[in-house]
């Protein structure tokens, strides 16, 4: 993973990022950071993150949202909770990064060739249709989507085995009142 430094200027900002963010994290404390450093020292996964926790709160809060959105660090994040117990400004940092992960799907907009959400959005499509997820069906279009077909043939003999112990099944599980699930999921929507 190479780190490319960007310039980037006023008229790129988008100031109502901030706003996006707090509305869909329901986070309003994120204008109380005080870029202390508790969150990024305490992420266990920062070692493998473009940008630290911390980093991405600033980011937020200045507008820097393509940055922020095609950053690997919200994907990384392990959902451990540990910045957000640590963080003195009592600041929800892991909602913030699943509503960073949330809008950078509904924008299309995440690192290329990360194969972390397209599984999410993988698994969501699987989940929604059939209320249960099959993981021959949800590893299948992730190597077919993420462009690595090859990578199917690397997995193949650890696939062979699940099926041998009964442990993944080549059939779609599914629910049996799908109608039922998308009429809950349709009220769910509506109701937010």
């Amino acid at each position: 993973m190479e780190i490319q430094e960007k310039v980037c200027f006023e008229e790129d900002l988008n100031l109502d990022f901030l706003e996006t963010i707090k509305e869909l994290s329901h986070c309003q404390e994120i204008d109380r950071c005080i870029q202390c450093g508790t969150c990024s020292s305490s992420c266990p996964d920062a070692a493998y993150m473009d940008l630290t926790p911390r980093k991405i709160i600033a980011l937020t809060k200045g507008g820097f949202e393509d940055t922020v959105l095609k950053s690997f660090t919200p994907w990384l994040c392990a959902s451990c909770y540990s910045c957000q117990v640590r963080c003195p400004a009592k600041i929800k940092i892991t909602d913030v990064m699943y509503a960073i992960k949330r809008l950078s799907i509904e924008k299309n907009m995440w690192p290329s060739r990360f194969p972390v959400p397209v599984m999410y959005k993988e698994m969501h499509k699987i989940l929604i249709n059939n209320g249960r997820s099959s993981e021959l069906w949800l590893m299948l279009n992730l190597y077919l989507k993420t462009l690595n077909p090859f990578g199917l043939f690397k997995m193949a003999p650890l696939g062979l085995k699940l099926m041998k112990t009964g442990r993944m099944s080549i059939k779609k599980e599914s629910i049996k009142n799908k109608k039922q699930l998308k009429k809950l999921l349709r009220m769910l929507k509506e109701e937010a």
